[in-house]
């Protein structure tokens, strides 16, 4: 047969023919691509590849030169594993970020990955295959069902709610929040058990603004286990408030060990860490020891090599070891789950762990919305690791790193309902600043506000010239937010009412303390709030969905008219407070004719519901009352207006559908 073309891909061809092969091999549809020899040099791969990873002359380069950017990713680390020992690797639903140079950014996709050796005839491993599905699009539909958050909520309650619930109370809902500390929990169920395990942590502030810590794994899982760990949690927590010294909380532990069924052979490991110092006095009990990151590198820390707690009929003294960190430094206690994963062996997991810990600490690898590294190195480090070989015990991590404290709040403003908008935007900075979990952001958020409210409403209401009041607040080394609202007007008693005078209730509800101080120069309001970040309770799907970014809360008041409902139905979101309640009154007076038919008003998505709204609120129920027609106020389960008007015992239904 005669050969036509200088590739032999006329229309002549021969069966065969190297040309005819490689335009077939480039035109299927599929995302295949080949390397060779231990530098992985990229000998094939199909236009639709090429196409895919905007690459478009990636054949000849190796891997690690095309891509470069995956570095830490676990993804050319899989590959070379592969190529190193012969056995093929399979990733389902595979997170995965790199450049688009053709896009100009980053692009992150979700895909299924068969890693296949290819081996010459004396069986050594020459090169290697991949074959890839892009599944990014299957993901992100299922990323979109995990938004619908109430419902999903609802139902992984209704499937695991026993365990989930047992392990929310069991665990530290938050951990604290200290001025040169930034502190991060996780804790990840073992993939394959359906019953709460035996891993616990703790993060307790004690005197002089130092930090305990502890993370501790009991033998075994189930009901047992955790109740086990519970006994033990509060032992140690309780000692440590008290002692502040490693010493005397691993010997209560191991009293207590002999004493709680079940709790021979758990393994703890306790540090006592000052900030301000950076010295960390630290003891392990047949635990693993700390791991530290600095200057970009991780290394585990010296272990103690004493024995779990109640293996020795006498307690033995542990050997405390101490280190000293510098600002910026990441410590990280963790349970053997993140070590003992399937198809790794010690030595392997423990250099994967190290790796990664530094990658992520210096935020090398995934480029996800959490600012904190502590929050990263709990987070990322799960995923990472435990996405490629699965896990068969729990994973608990807790890190703290050593930074700058954040700057106090000191703020004049001018008395009047004006000054509500700007105050709001500066606060909510600061509380955004001090990283701290959103209930208590909150909390203070819309306590400051009230005791604003206050000053501007009571304080200079005999006197027509312009006035200021002042407010400061800082973030003390208890874990706590003290602020201060002073006004030099003249204080008057409250006298509460239905619909006058609740902004200090409310206030008084909302913190954990709070006192008025007056006299003849003045008012200042004083609150007190230990605030925290909430601990990490994952689920398999956050390995493989990564961390969703929160969607921004408006900042002005807007009421929508709600055309899909069966009546008359207005939405809100936003503040309602003393500058934006006259435009909220009316709108809603306008929407229910005054009074005259019956209305929805939905207060779910309303992001501060102050004193002054309370009072609006009031008045327009007794409104359409007297009138023989229903204001129906609607605030679901735990949203700040359902606080709000629980607090003050406003009616109201929760049920949004109802």
């Amino acid at each position: 047969m005669t050969v036509s073309g200088a590739d032999g891909d006329g229309p002549h061809s021969a069966a065969g023919d190297a040309g005819v092969v490689r335009r077939v091999f480039d035109l299927m549809p599929l995302l295949v691509i080949a390397f060779e020899g231990p530098e992985l040099r990229i000998t094939a791969a199909t236009g639709v590849f090429r196409a895919w990873t905007g690459r478009p002359a990636v054949v000849g380069t190796t891997l690690r030169e095309a891509f470069a950017e995956t570095a830490g990713q676990q993804t050319l680390e899989t590959v070379e594993r592969v190529y190193a020992t012969g056995e093929p690797e399979s990733l389902r639903d595979y997170r995965f970020q790199f450049d688009r140079t053709d896009a100009g950014d980053r692009v992150e996709l979700f895909a299924d990955w068969n890693i296949t050796p290819v081996f010459s005839a004396g069986a050594e491993v020459t090169g290697l295959v991949i074959d890839i599905v892009d599944v990014t699009g299957r993901v992100r539909e299922r990323q979109g069902a995990q938004q619908r958050a109430v419902e999903a909520e609802r139902r992984y309650a209704e499937a695991r709610d026993v365990i989930d619930a047992l392990q929310r109370e069991m665990l530290p809902s938050s951990v604290p929040v200290l001025p040169r500390a930034q502190v991060a929990a996780s804790y990840l169920l073992a993939q394959a058990d359906t019953a709460a395990g035996g891993d616990w942590f703790d993060a307790v502030p004690l005197p002089g603004g130092r930090l305990g810590l502890v993370v501790g794994d009991v033998v075994g899982h189930g009901l047992a286990a955790s109740a086990t760990m519970g006994q033990l949690r509060v032992v140690l927590s309780e000692r440590l408030a008290v002692t502040a010294d490693v010493v005397e909380a691993l010997r209560s532990a191991d009293a207590a060990s002999r004493r709680i069924p079940g709790a021979r052979s758990a393994t703890v490991c306790v540090a006592v860490l000052d900030p301000a110092t950076g010295v960390v006095d630290y003891a392990s009990a047949g635990h693993p020891p700390p791991l530290v990151v600095a200057g970009g590198e991780a290394r585990f820390l010296p272990g103690s090599g004493d024995p779990p707690l109640g293996v020795h009929g006498e307690w033995r003294t542990p050997t405390v070891q101490r280190e000293s960190l510098v600002t910026g430094d990441v410590l990280l206690l963790y349970t053997d789950g993140v070590l003992e994963r399937p198809r790794r062996t010690l030595a392997e997991a423990t250099v994967e762990l190290l790796q990664v810990a530094a990658d992520v600490v210096a935020d090398r690898v995934l480029r996800d919305h959490l600012p904190l590294a502590a929050d990263r190195l709990c987070t990322q480090t799960v995923e990472l690791l435990a996405r490629v070989t699965g896990h068969s015990d729990d994973i608990t991590l807790l890190a703290v790193q050593l930074v700058t404290p954040p700057p106090a709040f000191h703020r004049v403003y001018r008395a009047a309902p004006e000054s509500l908008a700007p105050l709001r935007a500066d606060l909510s900075c600061w509380v955004d600043g001090l990283r701290i979990g959103a209930h208590d952001a909150d909390a203070l958020q819309h306590a400051v506000v009230e005791l604003a409210t206050n000053a501007v409403e009571h304080a200079y209401i005999d006197s027509a010239a312009d006035h200021e009041f002042v407010i400061t607040g800082e973030l003390t080394d208890r874990g706590e937010v003290e602020v201060r609202v002073s006004d030099d007007g003249r204080w008057r008693e409250p006298v509460p009412s239905p619909d006058r005078g609740l902004g200090l209730k409310i206030t008084a509800d909302m913190v954990d303390h709070f006192r008025v101080e007056h006299d003849g120069h003045g008012t200042t309001s004083v609150l007190l709030h230990r605030v925290g970040r909430p601990a990490r309770l994952l689920t398999a799907d956050d390995l493989t969905f990564g961390f969703a970014l929160a969607p921004p809360e408006p900042d002005q008041p807007l009421l929508i008219e709600d055309r899909s409902a069966a009546g008359p139905r207005l939405r809100v979101t936003g503040p309602v407070d003393a500058h934006t309640a006259k435009k909220f009154e009316y709108a809603v007076t306008v929407a229910g004719s005054t009074g005259t038919r019956s209305l929805t008003v939905d207060l779910g998505a309303v992001t501060h519901l102050a004193s002054a709204g309370v009072s609006v609120l009031h008045r327009l129920t007794t409104r359409h009352r007297d009138n023989g027609t229903e204001l129906r106020l609607v605030a679901p389960v735990a949203t700040s207006a359902d606080v709000v008007m629980t607090l003050v015992g406003l009616a109201h239904d929760t049920d949004a559908e109802g």
